[in-house]
């Protein structure tokens, strides 16, 4: 066997931003694509579009200034002739492609101006007796100053000298029909010409089905590991007295739904454990899991202990608080507020209300996990739009309901050796419908429940596609809805990412609504608005005061005005489905048939387009939710840059179902019957990757 390469803390710190901090990594970076060194092809049989290799002699080299300085050479073979061109190069180029030089080049064929072409190809020098490559050339993702060749070479001495022992039991193997490891990996990196280019660039190919196995199972292992690690963690039973709730029930205006009803008996079941709950609790759009959270709640109340309600923003949050202080003071139990943009005087006595457990329920933003709060006895924390949080956040919201306790009279660091107290139930709520494969993949630690219908009365929305050439059309259905007595939103997107931008677009188009209906009162809301003067203007239009709302889109979720019966969303080409879904949402809450006109501006994108028309024929946000992960992948659905989940890199949900669920069922065979099997799979695929677990 070879001996290990050395490699230079140069490339070390290069390989580093990869991600690749051992040998054994370089062994599972695989190629992004092939290039076929393996055979020449002769010029004259060159077709447009063909990626080939060539060989010829340089006979015409020469640097031409029009339309831009280029560089054109003219290669020729005993059987035609190719020009190469190359837009951007150097002088060392120039000299290697001298007339006289025997060149091998490799590239796409296209048709130029002065016949058939490569531009940017491929070249060095050859000669008659140059040996062909035996395999296909893999083309691996690389960062600056790490070349394709320095790859190859690091990674085929790793194939060399590293033990490539499959980590699976042999007869799962054979059962799954799956391809040995090692032949799979030698394979992938470096393929025979005889294996079909289409089975390896779609990823098809029984190397890649083991590969995309293994990392599935090394997902599904890890996942199930941290399940089992938290039901040994300690937390406080929170047994169901049913005063309290029983209460709020019947003071309730509505009875709760089948569904409400079921996903209320999985957590009420799972906080009566000694062990914490982690539940993540899904609902379409007006679902109804507001009040579910404020009974889960209760249960912590009844118990003696503090509940904690975290929303990622103000106006969530405070939207939220409202509620709650609406369906609690009743009963005797006034929630507290608190958020960044409180004054110092109001957050001290917030503060100091949660810490000395004078109230039992605090609600707001991010504010609650800061330094200065802690909490006297903390029992449930419920997170709503949880993927919007980054996973320290919720950590450091989770690790409050140790900061108060202490043993042998000190108080006890969260991850100190004596941390194995008691520590808060988690509910993480959000109205993003997420595809089955996603929860089976991303959220197999967590419990998942699904309020899986709407109240009754709920009246269908009626979706409209308008250009924005017909904005005059859209400010006459306006004018008739608040004629009628009804009242509209008005949305004014993000644009270019700037919250500057965001925030003079709605302010352009609340003064241009105000003077297109003079007869009518325009409010406006931003995010930029000190608290009290949104919850006025908030206010103002639940009571009907203001006809027309012009907002942000700080209104996506939370807000419940069910005489709004049209929204109309400026530039709806520029969000996402999600977005549009929540935002969609917010009409359709009263009697009255509800309407939502998403205007766009031409010419669309053809992503663009394929978005509007999901949102156009769907109304069912778990039929969205899987249209949106065709569209645009788990990262971006999942608010992966937040959340701490590592994304997979070479498994796609959207293709690999069948493959993922054939990795849970592993995954629990294997941790059953073959613990050793396990932790070496886990050792291969997850080392310093332990942001694939949840908090």
């Amino acid at each position: 066997m070879s001996t290990p390469a050395k490699i230079s803390p140069a490339t070390l710190a290069k390989l580093a931003k990869l991600g690749m901090h051992h040998r054994s990594d370089l062994l599972l970076h695989l190629p992004l694509r092939y290039e076929d060194e393996t055979h020449l092809t002769p010029i004259d049989t060159l077709q447009p579009g063909e990626t080939a290799q060539v060989q010829g002699i340089i006979t015409h080299n020469e640097v031409t200034y029009r339309p831009r300085r280029s560089l054109i050479c003219r290669m020729e073979d005993n059987s035609g002739e190719l020009y190469l061109r190359f837009l951007n190069f150097y002088p060392s180029q120039q000299k290697q492609l001298a007339v006289g030089q025997n060149i091998r080049a490799i590239g796409e064929a296209r048709m130029g101006y002065y016949g058939m072409e490569m531009v940017h190809a491929k070249c060095r020098a050859a000669h008659d007796n140059t040996p062909l490559n035996t395999s296909l050339t893999p083309v691996y993702p690389t960062t600056s100053g790490l070349a394709q060749t320095v790859l190859r070479k690091l990674i085929n001495n790793a194939l060399e000298v590293l033990p490539l022992t499959d980590t699976l039991p042999e007869s799962l193997r054979q059962e799954l029909h799956l391809a040995n490891f090692g032949d799979s990996l030698k394979l992938l990196h470096n393929p025979t010409p005889d294996i079909a280019a289409t089975a390896l660039e779609d990823r098809s190919h029984a190397a890649w089905r083991r590969i995309k196995f293994d990392e599935l199972l090394a997902q599904q292992l890890s996942m199930r590991v941290h399940h089992r690690e938290r039901g040994k963690r300690q937390a406080p039973k929170l047994v169901a007295k049913k005063t309290l709730t029983r209460q709020l029930v019947k003071a309730l205006p509505f009875a709760l739904t089948k569904a409400q009803q079921k996903v209320l008996h999985e957590i009420e079941q799972d906080i009566e454990q000694s062990h914490p709950m982690q539940r993540l609790l899904l609902g379409d759009v007006g679902s109804g899991k507001t009040i579910v959270a404020a009974l889960a709640a209760l249960q912590a109340i009844e118990n003696g202990y503090q509940a904690a309600f975290m929303a990622p923003t103000e106006i969530l949050a405070e939207q939220h608080y409202l509620k709650l202080k609406e369906w609690l003071i009743p009963l005797g139990l006034e929630p507290v507020w608190l958020s960044g943009s409180m004054k110092k005087k109001d957050k001290a006595a917030a503060v100091e209300r949660i810490a000395d457990g004078t109230t039992q329920i605090a609600v707001g933003t991010h504010a609650l996990f800061q330094a200065s709060v802690s909490f006297k006895n903390l029992g449930l924390v419920i997170v709503d739009e949880q993927h919007k949080f980054g996973v320290q956040q919720r950590l450091a919201l989770r690790n409050k309901g140790k900061s108060s306790q202490t043993v042998r009279g000190k108080p006890v660091e969260p991850h100190s050796p004596d941390s194995n107290i008691s520590e808060p139930h988690q509910l993480m709520m959000s109205a993003t419908p997420i595809p089955r494969t996603l929860a089976m993949s991303y959220y197999a630690d967590l419990d998942v429940s699904v309020i899986d219908e709407l109240p009754p009365g709920r009246t269908p929305i009626v979706t409209k596609l308008v250009s924005d050439s017909r904005r005059e059309e859209v400010c006459a259905r306006v004018r008739t809805a608040c004629g009628n007595g009804e009242q509209v939103y008005w949305v004014c997107p993000l644009i270019a990412e700037s919250e500057t931008l965001e925030l003079q677009n709605a302010l352009e188009t609340h003064q241009a609504l105000t003077e297109t209906f003079p007869e009518r009162i325009v409010g406006l809301v931003h995010g930029r608005l000190d608290n009290a003067e949104k919850a006025r203007v908030m206010a103002a239009f639940k009571s009907g005061e203001i006809h027309l709302l012009v907002a942000t889109t700080v209104i996506e979720v939370g807000v419940d005005v069910p005489n709004a019966s049209l929204m109309v969303i400026e530039h709806a080409e520029r969000m996402g489905l999600a977005q549009l879904h929540q935002l969609r949402g917010r009409v359709g809450r009263g009697t009255a048939q509800s309407t939502c006109i998403l205007m766009f501006q031409q010419p669309l994108s053809e992503l663009a387009r394929a978005r509007l028309k999901v949102i156009f024929e769907n109304t069912d946000g778990f039929v969205i939710a899987q249209q949106d992960l065709q569209l645009r992948g788990p990262g971006e659905l999942l608010g992966a840059r937040q959340s701490g989940v590592a994304m997979l890199r070479f498994a796609d949900l959207t293709m690999d179902e069948d493959l993922l669920e054939q990795a849970r069922r592993a995954a629990d065979m294997l941790l059953r019957d073959h613990p050793d099997a396990a932790r070496a799979h886990l050792h291969r695929w997850m080392s310093n990757k332990h942001d694939y677990l949840h908090v």
